[in-house]
């Protein structure tokens, strides 16, 4: 008797004890718990903590963090017909359990379905631009930072009407040309700097000669004052020369005709000139007889 309450006891415990786990369950922080019956949704939880739910009810679940997407790098062309290779990726999170189980049920699919979304995105949006509009030395030519702006709405909006998925951001890894693209795109680039470089050494020659004009221009100005200043200078020295001159002159004026008879004579005459003169020449006379020579 007593061995028969002891099993029954123990399968009322082990019943209690089945019972409890079927119906109580715990969720973290970083999920949310999707509980199901017989398949079909009955309602999302949240909330991290101890829940309860019917033994006859299940859970499945969701990890609710920020997910990276990468998928592989695709050909895209441009408005001007330019092929561009794109390296991107996604970021993106569960927001509605309910929808996401019934749209695509994993990740896996979520991610197939977010690459169709982007996909498709940015194949419309460079579809409108130029290449100088995603590849420029100019930075207010670049408009990729507003295209991947827009792209992250669009495609948030489609992903979270369409399959319960939040994107958080749509970024650009790596952009670069196809391989037979390069050559001529670097030529064309060549080309356009070289214009550039042009169109600065022209200006900067007209510069130049504007320069140099207005240099040419002050010398001609500093030496026509100067030649004005010295032919003024000169005529002042001049002036006073003759002054001094005929002062001496008035004092003495034989004196005064002996030295300008010997400074005229010292002039023309070195070591190397043979001179002959007669009795009555005035330098002759003034050898011998000094002033007394002079007339």
């Amino acid at each position: 008797m007593m061995t028969q309450q002891k099993k029954v006891l123990a399968a009322g415990v082990a019943g209690g004890l089945l019972f409890a786990y079927l119906t109580f369950y715990t969720t973290r922080e970083t999920e949310f718990a999707l509980i199901t019956q017989f398949g079909r949704p009955v309602r999302t939880v949240v909330n991290a903590g101890l829940h309860m739910k019917w033994p006859f009810q299940s859970i499945l679940r969701f990890d609710r963090r920020l997910r990276v997407y990468n998928p592989r790098p695709a050909e895209f062309l441009t408005r001007d017909k330019k092929n561009l290779v794109i390296e991107n990726y996604v970021v993106w999170r569960i927001e509605d359990p309910d929808r996401f189980v019934k749209s695509v049920g994993d990740a896996t699919s979520a991610e197939m379905r977010l690459h169709d979304i982007i996909w498709s995105g940015l194949s419309a949006s460079l579809g409108n631009l130029d290449l100088e509009s995603l590849l420029s030395a100019s930075v207010d030519r670049v408009q990729a930072a507003s295209l991947l702006e827009k792209l992250t709405t669009q495609a948030d909006l489609s992903a979270l009407a369409q399959y319960g998925i939040r994107v958080v951001d749509v970024g650009i890894k790596r952009l670069y040309l196809p391989e037979q693209n390069k050559q001529s795109v670097f030529a064309r680039m060549r080309a356009e700097r070289e214009r550039i470089a042009m169109q600065y050494r022209a200006e900067g020659e007209a510069q130049a000669q504007v320069i140099r004009a207005n240099a040419d221009r002050e010398k001609e100005e500093i030496l026509s004052a100067a030649y004005r200043d010295a032919e003024k200078i000169r005529g002042e020295g001049d002036a006073e020369a003759t002054r001094i001159y005929g002062e001496a002159y008035s004092k003495n004026p034989r004196f005064y005709k002996l030295v300008r008879t010997l400074e005229s004579y010292k002039t023309v005459l070195d070591d190397k000139t043979t001179i002959i003169l007669n009795s009555d020449s005035a330098l002759l006379k003034i050898l011998s007889q000094g002033e007394a020579g002079v007339k």
